[in-house]
């Protein structure tokens, strides 16, 4: 199953983490993890190519990544990340609950 955890201060969007692998199919066929991984991956590109934030990024082996941005984030950050969470909750209500998880984590 994927896990996606949206991070949010002061009810602003900086940050996500995604791991696990949907299940849904094989690997190389499964369309769950495709999606989840093409939404993550463009949202990461898209933050480093159009927006000026500080970040931090981490992948591990696995293919799970933990993105934050520094400092409070850009309107355009945000909106980026806001945009991913539409993305998944969209494949979470598409797919359902034995495939992804969305949650939102205050702090």
């Amino acid at each position: 199953m994927v896990n996606a955890v949206f991070y949010l201060k002061d009810k602003k969007y900086f940050g996500f983490s995604v791991s696990g692998h949907a299940g849904y199919n094989d690997e190389g066929n499964d369309i769950v993890c495709s999606a989840v991984s093409a939404l993550t991956i463009n949202t990461v590109n898209s933050i480093e190519q159009l927006c000026r934030d500080e970040y931090k990024k981490s992948i591990d082996e696995r293919g799970s990544i933990r993105f934050k941005v520094m400092n409070p984030a850009s309107k355009e950050a945000e909106l980026l990340i806001r945009s991913l969470r539409i993305g998944l909750c969209n494949i979470y209500e598409q797919y359902g609950n034995d495939y992804i998880r969305v949650f939102i984590r205050e702090v």
